[in-house]
């Protein structure tokens, strides 16, 4: 609209504080009082818990107290989600150990110091027991099982009825075995937590580094047995957290058992060390079959899938059967779909989400499979891809695994790629470099996706003018670091008519915001936003209401001006401002402002296209990204500037799990990727080229018409760069490289292909044979989700 602030490019109004190091993160509040905690962790993958000897250690200065589990007696529980109930995580460690790194007792002291020096201190007894962290190799027969009385590691998994004849009238069908690595989540700030126990108002008031307030306070309160209306959670500037704090740690909920036992505050930050040790996601093994017609038509897919959870039962095997099958069909158009999964335990740090959760999983599989198909047909990339996408009549889209797209135009954003890109000139380059025989090539890749966002049960948004004419802006969300504050205040300075630095945000804070589901799934514009949209309406409708009596006319007489001013129909004299009002309202005894929960009539579905281009040098396997074009569709965009930033973050996380990334572990459950010298995060100097761009498809099920932004360019890039890695060599006969491409991968399946040995597939762990149908429960297999 004319004059609108939305659209264009308005400055980040968080940056300020941020840049000149006025941030408030967790560990950055002073609380001399508080006592510090230290945590006692199993050196072992998988041990025997036997006695734990405290005394030399409480003894120690500056020790308060040194407390194991039988201390706090906590019910067994999960941070975020848990597949089986018996396989839930105790904060502290009970009768076994199942990974590095987990926490036996907890030391609490005066002083951080004291508390680290005092670890050291506790003697604790273990019984090594055979361990095992590979999710394959956790699913045969004589595996150590983590949890003895269930006789077996499988702890969940599904199977689709016919998915062994999805593939029946195929006449050409590819197959592969794809590594979905498991990553560490790596965010600037790790996991922090202040706890105090001295407000008059609240049993227990939490501050924590956390993308779900509301959810960590209703955690807070059915685990420790504190009515939630007593309880204050509230998160401070959040350095990063890519759904990786979605929930509550196990420390967390120690530190706050432990603020109540003792009557004291305490407060812990997680080391780096800590957090590369417990903050993972994605590890899956993906089995992979696309049937096909002679002419590059699919006619089936069947997918068998290994979901590692790591040591208990949670959220990471949900994302294998839940986003992951949502989103097995991506872009295209499939007929027969037999899609298969089994979850598993193994001796590793429990896995969790990190950005896209389970979607990035999904379109990797189908876009290695697409190439490899466009491969053995002769086809080019994106012919194959054309040939199968849906097409814009066929939505609103319901999928073989019931999961309904509301609109997209995928053949749009290839197309934007290809021009952006000159993908004719790439294409004759590499031409000349494999006829030259360089010793240097170049690959192109492409991956195409649609991903689901938002849904859940809505948002709640709520704004007030004050008597000064300020508008103070609520809502359910919580940023760390996406600038809601800025977006949020474009959308109602837009609604009010009112200049952005009037306006102040409130999020975060369970006793300032009365409810919200918190932030994942790329879910806050078009829920979140539409909350405080929908309640800036109504706040205008109330405006004219009390206009209307004060200037004595009609409410159909009332306009509300360009400048935020109300005046009467053809009288632009007779105003009466914001300011005005307000005061009214409170004279009558109420308040100019209103609350709103938006409810989300479905999820939303992103799409998009990348083209990576890499120089892959062939004698020594190292891959050189060149180039990365995004063309990202997330609806309408409200601040192009905000978008272009979270495609630029997806991107490098994206491209980072194709090249480098990668968590490992050895036979014996040891973490080989603890620090950053062993887990190589790239710089900007490591990154390509970034040309981001959108195309704008609005949906229908919000009044913005947006959809989500935040984990797109992640399950776009991936793919892209990992196809451009195979591409560079595929005349040299490598069909498969897996993430990350490392020189060493590299070179391998280089030395591979030229010995006649590049297939890449084996067959898969004979447990899917067991697993019960999809719908059914099983008592081997878990529940279906």
């Amino acid at each position: 609209m004319p004059g609108s602030l939305l659209g264009n490019n308005v400055r980040r109004v968080e940056d300020p504080d941020l840049v000149r190091g006025l941030g408030t993160f967790v560990d950055n509040i002073v609380r001399p009082e508080a006592l510090w905690l230290a945590f006692v962790r199993s050196p072992f993958a998988h041990a025997r818990l036997g006695s734990i000897d405290t005394a030399v250690a409480a003894a120690a200065d500056g020790v308060v107290a040194v407390i194991t589990a039988p201390d706090l007696d906590l019910a067994a529980y999960h941070p975020f989600f848990v597949l089986r109930d018996e396989c839930a995580r105790p904060p502290l460690a009970t009768d076994r150990v199942r990974f590095v790194g987990e926490a036996v007792a907890v030391v609490v002291a005066s002083t951080r110091a004291a508390a680290v020096d005092a670890v050291e201190l506790v003697d604790v007894d273990y019984e090594p027991l055979d361990a095992v962290a590979d999710p394959e190799t956790a699913l045969g027969p004589d595996a150590p099982l983590q949890f003895d009385e269930l006789g077996t590691n499988l702890v969940a998994g599904a199977r689709d009825a016919d998915s062994d004849t999805v593939l029946a009238d195929a006449e050409v069908v590819v197959r592969a075995r794809i590594e979905n690595q498991r990553l560490s989540v790596a965010p600037i700030e790790g996991n922090a937590v202040l706890v105090d126990v001295d407000d008059p108002d609240f049993d227990l008031v939490v501050r924590m580094s956390t993308q779900m307030p509301h959810g960590a306070r209703d955690k807070f309160g059915s685990v420790l047995g504190v009515d939630t209306s007593r309880v204050r959670v509230i998160a401070p500037h959040v350095g990063g957290a890519f759904g990786g704090k979605a929930g509550v740690p196990a420390e967390h909920m120690v530190a706050a058992a432990v603020a109540l036992r003792l009557g004291r505050s305490t407060r812990w930050t997680e080391t780096r060390s800590e957090a590369q040790l417990s903050m993972h996601g994605r590890a899956q093994v993906q089995y992979a079959e696309l049937g096909l017609t002679r002419d590059g038509v699919i006619v089936g897919l069947r997918a068998r899938l290994v979901g590692d959870a790591g040591a208990y039962a949670g959220f990471g095997g949900a994302l294998a059967m839940g986003p992951t099958y949502s989103m097995a069909q991506g872009v295209y158009r499939v007929p027969k779909l037999g899609f298969d999964v089994a979850v598993t335990l193994t001796n590793t740090a429990p896995v969790g989400a990190f950005r896209g959760a389970g979607r990035p999983e999904a379109a990797a599989l189908l876009e290695r499979m697409m190439d490899l198909a466009a491969d053995d047909l002769g086809l080019d990339p994106v012919e194959i891809r054309r040939r199968n996408f849906l097409r814009l009549e066929d939505f609103p889209f319901t999928t073989l695994t019931n999961t309904t797209y509301d609109c997209g135009d995928y053949d749009r954003s290839l197309r934007e790629a290809l021009r952006v890109a000159d993908y004719d000139a790439l294409l004759a380059e590499q031409r000349v470099r494999r006829d030259r025989g360089d010793d240097r090539q170049l690959g192109i890749g492409l991956g195409t996706y649609v991903e689901i966002t938002g849904g859940g049960s809505g948002e709640f948004g709520a704004v007030d003018v004050d008597s000064e004419g300020n508008v103070t802006i609520r809502v359910g969300t919580s940023a760390h670091g996406q600038g809601h504050a800025t977006t949020f205040s474009m959308l109602v300075a837009d609604k009010l008519g009112v200049p952005m630095d009037s306006t102040r945000f409130v999020q975060s804070d369970t006793a300032e915001v009365r409810r919200g589901q918190g932030t994942g799934g790329s879910r806050s514009l078009q829920l979140g936003g539409s909350a405080v949209t929908g309640a800036a309406d109504l706040v205008v409708e109330q405006a004219r209401e009390l206009a209307a009596a004060r200037l004595e006319v009609s409410v159909d007489e009332v306009v509300h001006g360009d400048a935020g001013v109300f005046h009467v129909v053809g009288v632009p004299t007779a105003t009466v401002s914001w300011a005005e009002l307000a005061k009214q309202a409170e004279a009558d005894g109420g308040r100019l402002g209103a609350d709103h929960d938006f409810p989300a009539e479905g999820a939303t579905f992103p799409f998009g296209a990348h083209l990576a281009v890499v120089e892959v040098d062939t004698e020594t396997g190292l891959v050189t990204p060149l180039r990365h074009v995004a063309v990202d569709d997330c609806g309408r965009v409200v601040n192009p500037m905000i978008a272009n930033g979270q495609q630029h973050g997806g991107c490098a996380q994206g491209i980072s799990q194709a090249l480098w990334e990668k968590f490992e572990y050895a036979e014996d459950g040891t973490p080989l990727s603890g620090t950053f010298a062993d887990y190589p995060l790239p710089t900007a100097a490591d990154l390509p080229p970034l040309d981001v761009s959108n195309t704008e498809t609005p949906t229908p099920l919000n009044p913005l018409g947006a959809k989500g932004i935040g984990e797109s360019a992640t399950i776009g890039s991936t793919p892209a760069v990992q196809n451009a890695v195979v591409d560079a060599l595929s005349h040299l006969g490598v069909r498969h490289v897996d993430m990350p491409c490392t020189p060493a991968r590299v070179w391998s399946a280089i030395q591979r292909a030229g010995r006649g040995d590049a297939d890449p597939w084996r067959e898969p762990p004979a447990v899917f044979d067991q697993l019960p149908v999809r719908g059914a429960d099983s008592d081997a297999g878990g529940p279906e989700i």
